[in-house]
């Protein structure tokens, strides 16, 4: 989303809620400086109920008209930058794929802990947090679509997922530990948007891997949307187990259709097996796990957030074409970046081969190495 030119930014901050004297929440959000927590604090600066908005980031934001506070979400004295807030919107998460999982894990699990102590102890009555539809699981007898109610399958053998679980673990955990203290967690389906995740990398491929046997659904949520779904959760106009994204799923040969991708077929037992490998000797960064997102239906519903009146304003098919858009141009073969010329040398189906091989002649080497 491009920032607005700086004279409209200007009168913006002049008629901040703040500045208005709006009797709404102050609402603090962590990881304001960029991403979904950027577009959140802009979202929230400009709304006529809220009255206040405390950014924290370990770095310094363009939204002149919040608060700043910069330091890690980790370091107990958030709790001093809390105080006077009425909400918490927990948003600084480690989810990038080449990040080290050890260390992706401490600061997702410690930063959440550490906010929602925090929160406790600045008097706070509500903490949003904000996980991924993932958590259900991609499980071929899913139901189609998914309740807010169903029951957390996941494992953590996807990207990020085991941080989501322990962070939902948290969330409910919380208000037992902190009488008083709501918290409100908001499951998006597939995130577009400036995104970089497997899923979104699965549309930078030459062909669309399909497992043969599984059955995908494909679901997006537009970061508008899930921004617009935050701000409901803020302004307690729902809470609880939120699930969002567009209304209904495509079919796996819509998508082809739309995305004008052909397929790449394969049993099961390759696909999988190739993944793991790969990912084992560090040719790429998605577990295998990652795959069965792309092999099996994970659609939720968002009927809370549809009974509380929001709608989303995205279709499947328009974040599909801007998803699209956006990875116009960049090469990835099983999860892995290529550049252009690496794309262009080994051909569409011809990358997926040469990687494979990549992986076969790695693990001839190391035989080799453990015969010396």
């Amino acid at each position: 989303m491009s920032s607005p030119d700086p004279q409209v930014r200007a009168a913006r901050n002049q008629s901040t809620p703040s500045a208005r004297g709006v009797r709404g929440p102050v609402v603090a959000v962590t990881g304001a400086a960029s991403g979904i927590g950027a577009l959140l604090t802009e979202r929230l600066v400009e709304s006529d109920e809220v009255k206040q908005v405390i950014a924290i980031d370990e770095r310094r934001g363009e939204c002149a008209a919040a608060q700043w506070h910069i330091l890690d979400v980790r370091d107990p004295a958030i709790a001093e930058k809390l105080r006077g807030a009425d909400v918490v919107v927990h948003l600084a998460l480690d989810l990038d794929l080449e990040t080290d999982p050890a260390a992706r894990t401490a600061y997702n699990v410690r930063g959440t802990q550490t906010v929602l102590t925090a929160a406790a102890a600045a008097g706070i009555h509500r903490v949003v947090l904000c996980t991924s539809a993932m958590v259900y699981g991609a499980l071929p007898d899913n139901e189609l679509p998914l309740s807010e109610d169903a029951e957390l399958r996941a494992t953590a053998e996807a990207t990020g997922v085991g941080d989501l679980l322990e962070i939902e673990r948290l969330a409910r955990r919380a208000p037992r530990a902190h009488p008083g203290l709501n918290v409100t967690v908001v499951r998006p389906a597939v995130l577009v948007g400036g995104t970089d995740t497997a899923l979104t990398r699965y549309f930078e491929s030459p062909r669309l891997l399909v497992v043969a046997g599984s059955r995908p659904a494909w679901q997006f949520c537009h970061v508008e949307d899930l921004c617009s779904a935050l701000e409901y959760a803020v302004l307690e106009k729902v809470d609880g187990e939120l699930t969002v994204g567009c209304d209904g799923w495509l079919e796996q040969e819509e998508v082809e259709e739309l995305s004008s991708i052909r397929r790449m077929e394969l049993p099961s037992a390759v696909a999988l097996g190739a993944a793991a490998r790969l990912h084992r000797i560090g040719l790429t960064p998605s577990p295998a796990g990652d795959l069965a997102y792309t092999m099996y239906p994970w659609v939720v519903s968002g009927s809370r957030l549809h009974d509380a009146g929001w709608r989303p304003q995205w279709t499947n098919e328009e974040v599909l074409a801007e998803l699209l858009e956006e990875v116009s141009g960049r090469h990835t073969v099983a999860g892995r970046r290529l550049g252009r010329k690496d794309a262009t040398a080994a051909g569409a189906a011809g990358a997926t081969v040469a990687l494979l091989g990549a992986a076969a002649v790695v693990r001839r080497a190391r035989k080799a190495r453990r015969r010396i």
